[in-house]
């Protein structure tokens, strides 16, 4: 390329409005975490703002000096972007250890080293294909996932424009502005249409991946290379911006931008933003930009980074530890808190850094800061291991019960209970430890194989969701006591339901778990959860109903159906940990937590096909629902139980398999509560 002619001719300058949308972004992210509990479209904003300006200064550093260098622009980013990451990072590690639950602590440190590596969107998009593990609560760290996108995206946008460079020397090219807009459109194009698809197969993991998300820092860099050419009149200008700046406050309303994004849905507060920083342009007395350029807007936009990262912290620690949700003053003392120290950050942490003319100092700050960050990761993984290790030890029955404190109406002395709050959430069915278990993105039968493997006296198949996959402990220890085979046969957040379409995953699993169950008619009994304490709604406990009938009816096979644990809106052991015993009993009884009552009883006093079973009196006591029963804690987050509670079932579930089974050739079909 000749040193002498730019690449592509843009406009370099400073554009206020950019600056005022980033306040704007930042703060509705804010706001709808804090109030709603929902996503605002504000990171995709942030992306997009991201590709427009990386994409300005890495075009200028070319037309300016003809080079594009790895050291000198990877370093200018790291400067200008740890600082305020690893301070945070830093400040939440000491803040953990004094104030998080130990049914957080080991989840915040393994995304603390995530964040600090820019690799935490990866993990929380393989955990979100994990159902049990999604169930968990956030952490405070969860946010940098956006930072992490960001920092890839980074990278791709040198090694794309190193390529640029070689293609334009190597066959002297003299319009750099085609190849870019090319090379950009293609970028957006494959990524809009991978992300369209995969949020439509796999929404949890498309949200987090990098490749869905490249085309919204794509779209900001086509609007950096041809902003120059696009002319509109005044008049336009201040509709266009006064529309995009509505339509981007309310974009967390109109859509459930968790549920929805990273798809098509996307393009709303992307389209929003294009249109705020095309009214820029152009300088009307009456235009968004008047609005955004003021120097409160400007002053706030310049420490935005630091207020999206400051007030997930501070709003997690405060649900930590003072109340569920914020109301009005604390959620305002929220923002007001995260814009103080971002400025306090922004001044006295990342500006010497950022500003420094010496690198070897920066660094050897950053550095240090790195080192800290790791010997606390490091230190308090290992204070979570000895805690862990101290709750290995062997129990005995008498001491831990678990169900058949209710079953036989043991008096047992109480005891800290079983698993410990470091591990309770890690309290996994054997399927999930050995991977037996099917994922979100597979449609395929896994098959577990448990209990009795050879000379066994019957076949019994697990078949449905995780709420048959928590039964799993239970199962085993039955089957070991009666000489039963198992077979675990699951998919993650899958009911076993006619309720899905044919084409769609958790329909193609339903099928060929069919498929599997026509082909294996050694199966002595089927069991599944067979409603949903969660829905109260008769159409989906009436699917499940239905599929189990289809493998009575058209198998010939028996089913035994188990009604769904009571189930809740938070995490049990969480809420247990942080409020004590007492509370958590009270909140647990003052929440619906079976909607299927009425389904159930009507179902168990006229279906005489099945066999049923309702398990409700044993996370009760004196009637109560209780977090603890027999010393062990009965959930693991909150509508799944732990492996400990559940094989505890084993001697109540051995009692009535033995007599399925004994019975099977008199085909009574009962209710196994009343035995």
């Amino acid at each position: 390329m000749n040193q002498n002619k730019n690449l592509i001719d843009i406009e370099r300058k400073f554009r206020p409005e950019i600056e005022g949308l980033r306040i704007v972004a930042a703060l509705l992210v804010a706001i709808y975490h804090i109030w709603f509990g929902r996503v605002s479209g504000g990171v995709d904003v942030f992306f997009v703002i991201s590709g427009f300006l990386i994409t300005t200064s890495i075009i200028s550093t070319i037309n300016k000096t003809g080079e594009y260098k790895f050291w000198p622009y990877i370093s200018k980013l790291l400067k200008r972007l740890l600082p305020s990451a690893l301070f945070i990072v830093l400040v939440t590690l000491v803040l953990s250890f004094f104030f998080l639950p130990l049914t957080i602590l080991t989840k915040t440190i393994k995304e603390a080293l995530a964040s600090i590596f820019y690799y935490q969107n990866w993990q929380l998009a393989f955990s979100s294909t994990d159902y049990l593990d999604a169930n968990q609560m956030k952490s405070p760290l969860e946010h940098f996932w956006a930072m992490s996108i960001q920092g890839q995206f980074y990278l791709i946008w040198f090694l794309l424009f190193t390529f640029v460079l070689y293609l334009v020397r190597k066959y002297a090219l003299s319009n750099g502005k085609k190849l870019v807009n090319f090379l950009l459109t293609t970028i957006f194009i494959v990524s809009f249409i991978y992300s369209i698809y995969l949020t439509q197969v796999n929404q949890p993991f498309a949200y987090f991946i990098t490749f869905t998300r490249v085309w919204e820092f794509a779209l900001g860099g086509l609007l950096c290379v041809n902003l120059g050419r696009i002319k509109i009149n005044r008049l336009v200008a201040a509709i266009i911006g006064w529309i995009g700046l509505v339509g981007l406050i309310l974009t967390g309303a109109l859509f459930d931008v968790s549920k929805l994004f990273p798809g098509y849905i996307a393009l709303w507060p992307m389209t929003c933003a294009l249109l705020i920083v095309l009214s820029g342009n152009v300088d009307t007395k009456y235009g968004v930009k008047r609005f955004l350029a003021l120097p409160i807007m400007t002053k706030l936009g310049g420490i935005s980074f630091g207020i999206y990262l400051w007030h997930w912290v501070l709003l997690s620690f405060y649900k930590f530890k003072i109340a569920e949700e914020p109301g009005l003053i604390s959620g305002v003392m929220i923002i007001l808190l995260s814009i103080g120290l971002s400025f306090f950050m922004t001044r006295f942490i990342e500006a010497p850094i950022r500003n420094g003319q010496n690198n070897k100092k920066a660094f050897s700050k950053l550095g240090k800061v790195l080192s800290v960050n790791l010997i606390l990761i490091v230190s308090l993984f290992v204070m979570g291991v000895m805690k862990n290790s101290g709750s290995d030890k062997e129990v005995s029955h008498k001491d831990y019960p678990g169900v058949d404190a209710v079953a036989k109406s043991e008096e047992i002395e109480e005891q800290n209970p079983m698993p410990n709050f470091a591990k309770v959430f890690d309290d996994l069915p054997q399927s999930h430890l050995d991977n037996s278990n099917q994922n979100l993105k597979e449609t395929d039968v896994k098959v577990g194989e448990y209990g009795k493997t050879k000379n066994y006296k019957a076949t019994i198949a697990l078949v449905g969701s995780s709420h048959s996959e928590h039964w799993l402990g239970g199962f085993i220890k039955a089957a070991d006591k009666n000489g039963y085979r198992i077979l675990n046969i699951t998919r993650s957040g899958t009911r076993f339901s006619t309720g899905y379409e044919d084409d769609s995953p958790k329909g193609k699993w339903v099928k060929n778990v069919n498929d599997y169950l026509q082909h294996h008619k050694d199966i002595d009994l089927v069991v599944s959860h067979a409603t949903s304490a969660a829905s109260d709604s008769k159409w989906v406990q009436n699917q499940m109903i239905n599929q189990l009938n289809i493998v009575k009816d058209e198998y010939g096979m028996d089913v035994l159906a188990i009604r769904d644990i009571p189930t809740y809106d938070f995490s049990v052991p969480e809420e247990f940990e942080k409020f004590g015993e007492e509370k958590t009993i009270k909140k647990m009884n003052d929440f619906e937590s079976q909607k299927d009552t009425s389904y159930w009883k009507d179902f168990a006093e006229n279906d005489e096909r099945l066999y049923k079973f309702d398990p409700t009196e044993f996370f009760k006591v004196d009637n109560q629902y209780e977090p603890v029963i027999g010393n062990i804690n009965i959930y693991r987050d909150m509508d799944h139980m732990t492996n400990t509670y559940s094989e505890s079932f084993g001697n109540v579930l051995a009692e009535k398999l033995k007599y399925i089974i004994e019975n099977k050739e008199e085909n009574k079909e009962v209710n196994l509560n009343n035995m």
